[in-house]
């Protein structure tokens, strides 16, 4: 039997494959030649000291132990050409982990997508950055893939207790991400690599007998006797199917506004809101490996930090090491950041989403549109940006110390957001409140992390798509009781999940609920 080992080595040894069966023979007490195969089980840094170490989870196989290398496969996936039929709206990993679940299961995926393949959203994304336009169903949030696909990647969930997160990260190693996804405590696989997994995603799909149909777009639902019986997409074309999972993303406000129309009961949901903080990279590694020069060895530090202040969090969210800023509207007339890194994150500089968590009670202005206050909040400061920013994609920008001392900057440099800046005092960009709450806590960050805060952080405005700011209701545990019979809100669009990995675990959990219903 192999022998399972905690260690805590220096990142040398780490990344060095002979250094690390030097170590572990040394541990184990053997001689170096008497050490078949190690393989690392589990990864991360622990930088709490100034001799940064590396933990590592490793399984050590002996000379006289039989080793056999796992290959991860994809499940032996059946033809579903004639099966009964499962709308999926979205090909987001919500949809498209539905769709891969109802093939495994003996049912025929219809994957309805308002955006283009991953290939042709890249003219899409190119003229949002050099011309300052946006296609409102193809962008950096709508298209194959979803926001996942072009906005980093990361796999980190908290969501341990939702389902089985090996799972979808061994599913994703099967369609080609690297198996450091398995080991890493905070996976990652890159804007760079996710497209060619999408589209491997789309193939096993159509070869299986799914469909996946790419600039169509849901205008409308067929309900009769309070049960689902289809959709009509943009051209007045009805697909027909008496269970659908809707899973559109946390963008998708058209979607919302027919599920209002419709009187089919959402609610307003608090969501976080504020900022894009960039630093240089180099800074945030001196500040986190406590060391001049990250050498060769370490990756590019990552960050996350929280703080209470005024009665609200306020944290880090989304942070991309050695990544860039992304200009994330979904409609003409507004201004959205997001970040992203490319598998290496061998970018210059580092970039975080910085929120704060806003409440309820935020919403009153806009409390005429009911359901829809938080999405009216969340579009009004993004339009005001954009108005801001001279009715352009340049982003509203201010060095960090400046905005906590309410300082238009002289100048701004040049960031990795590719379609510009314009330097604006950020006070005019958000409620009153909300300004002051992130000028304190930017203040504090500082105390936390010594040098953090400084001029030579440039904050872009606004990081305001950290979540849905609509719920749809259902029976989250068992999805027994819905509002309207076979329609599955799913995924982060219906506030059950928050990132790659829980969206894609909802996804499944709709399609196995559809399938035990079938039966």
């Amino acid at each position: 039997m192999p022998q399972e080992l905690l260690l805590q080595v220096s990142p040398e040894i780490a990344a060095n494959e002979s250094l690390l069966y030097e170590y572990v023979a040394k541990t184990v007490r053997v001689s170096t030649k008497l050490v078949q195969k190690v393989v690392v089980l589990k990864r991360s840094i622990d930088a709490r000291q100034k001799a940064i170490k590396i933990n590592l989870k490793v399984s050590v196989y002996l000379i006289d132990e039989e080793f056999i290398p796992q290959k991860i496969a994809l499940p032996d996936y059946p033809n579903v050409s004639n099966q009964q039929e499962v709308i999926v709206v979205g090909a987001g990993p919500a949809g498209l982990f539905a769709a891969l679940q109802l093939i495994e299961l003996g049912l025929k995926p219809i994957v309805i997508e308002r955006g283009k393949d991953v290939r042709g959203r890249r003219r899409d994304l190119k003229a949002i950055n050099r011309d300052h336009i946006v296609n409102e169903d193809s962008n950096y949030c709508f298209g194959e893939g979803g926001a996942g696909t072009y906005s980093d990647g990361k796999l980190y969930t908290r969501s341990k207790k939702r389902g089985d997160v090996d799972r979808i990260l061994r599913l994703l190693v099967a369609f080609g991400a690297s198996d450091d996804i398995l080991v890493e405590a905070h996976p990652h696989i890159g804007t760079n690599k996710l497209p060619q997994i999408i589209q491997d995603i789309r193939g096993k799909i159509i070869e299986c007998g799914g469909q996946v149909l790419f600039d169509t777009r849901v205008t409308d639902f067929i309900i009769k006797n309070n049960e689902v019986q289809g959709v009509v997409i943009q051209n007045g074309d009805v697909i027909s199917a008496n269970k659908v999972i809707l899973a559109t993303g946390h963008s998708a406000r058209d979607i919302f506004e027919l599920l209002d129309r419709k009187k089919i009961f959402i609610e307003a949901k608090p969501f976080a809101l504020g900022v894009r903080a960039e630093h240089p990279q180099e800074l945030i590694d001196r500040i986190q490996y406590s060391c001049d020069f990250r050498g060769e060895f370490l990756p590019p530090s990552p960050y996350s930090i929280v703080k209470q202040v005024n009665g609200r969090g306020m944290y880090s969210f989304c942070m991309c090491p050695g990544g860039v800023i992304a200009p994330c509207a979904t409609s003409p007339g507004e201004v959205v950041t997001n970040g992203w890194s490319p598998s290496k994150r061998d970018q210059a500089t580092a970039n975080s989403g910085i929120v704060v968590e806003l409440k309820l009670e935020d919403f009153k202005p806009f409390a005429k549109f009911g359901a829809l206050a938080g999405m009216e909040f969340q579009k009004a400061i993004e339009q005001k940006a954009w108005h801001l920013a001279g009715q352009t994609q340049k982003v509203p920008a201010q060095r960090m110390i400046d905005f906590t001392q309410n300082k238009v900057s002289a100048d701004i440099p040049k960031t990795s957001y590719v379609p510009g800046t314009t330097s604006v005092e950020m006070g005019q960009v958000f409620p009153g409140f909300l300004s002051q709450i992130m000028r304190e806590g930017f203040k504090e960050f500082g105390k936390t992390m010594k040098g953090y805060l400084t001029n030579e952080a440039i904050l872009h405005a606004p990081e305001s798509r950290t979540s849905s700011p609509v719920r749809i209701p259902r029976d989250n545990e068992t999805l027994e009781h819905l509002q309207i019979k076979g329609l599955y809100p799913c995924g982060e669009g219906a506030g059950y999940a928050g990132g790659i990995i829980s969206a894609a675990i909802d996804g499944e959990k709709c399609a196995l609920k559809i399938a035990e219903v079938l039966q």
